[in-house]
C-alpha cells in the first residue's frame, strides 16, 4: 500500500502521525491532504488515512471552520468578509461557512469593529482628511469588514474631526 522508496512510511504509522496531526489543532480536508503528499503515499493510502481520521472525528470540517472563524475574530479581529475569504480558499463547503460566521456574536462583533476603527483612526498622523480616510478604509477593508460597515464608520469618524 506503499511507494517503495527510502522516505516511505506504513499506512500505520501515517495514520498515527495524523491523529497527533489532528489532535494538536482543528485541520481541514485541505491541510490533510498537503500534509499526505509530503509522506510519498499511494492516492488510495491517503484516501484511506483520510477517511480513517473523518470516522474517528479527528477531522470534522464544520469543527474547523467554527474554531478558525471565533479564533480569526477574536485573536487577528478579522471581519466576516476575509474569515469567508480564507475559508474558502480551504475549500469548505457553504454550509459550514454560514454555521462558522454564526459562531461570532453580533453585538461583539459590532463591538470589535467600532474598537479597531477608532484604535487606528488614533494611530494616523496625515493631517490631510482624504488621505486619513483612504488609509482608514483600506486598513478596515483589508481586515475584511463589510464595505458599507466601513463606509458608514469612516463617514461618522471623520465628520468628528
Amino acid at each position: 500500500m506503499y511507494q517503495n522508496t527510502p522516505e516511505s512510511i506504513t499506512v500505520t504509522e501515517a495514520i498515527k502521525k495524523m491523529e497527533h496531526y489532528c489532535a494538536y489543532q482543528d485541520r481541514c480536508h485541505k491541510d490533510i491532504s498537503e500534509k499526505l503528499s509530503t509522506m510519498k503515499l499511494i492516492p488510495e493510502a491517503k484516501e484511506k488515512i483520510i477517511l480513517h481520521l473523518i470516522e474517528h472525528n479527528f477531522l470534522n470540517e464544520e469543527r474547523f471552520a467554527k474554531s478558525f472563524a471565533r479564533g480569526k475574530f477574536r485573536i487577528k479581529k478579522w471581519g466576516k468578509q476575509r474569515i469567508i475569504r480564507e475559508l474558502k480558499f480551504r475549500h469548505i463547503s457553504e454550509y459550514c461557512i454560514k454555521k462558522a460566521l454564526q459562531e461570532i456574536p453580533e453585538n461583539e462583533y459590532l463591538e470589535t469593529f467600532h474598537n479597531i476603527a477608532e484604535k487606528k483612526l488614533e494611530s494616523i498622523t496625515i493631517t490631510d482628511s482624504y488621505k486619513k480616510r483612504k488609509k482608514l478604509i483600506d486598513y478596515l477593508l483589508y481586515r475584511g469588514w463589510e464595505n458599507q460597515l466601513v463606509f458608514d464608520k469612516v463617514t461618522e469618524l471623520i465628520k468628528k474631526e
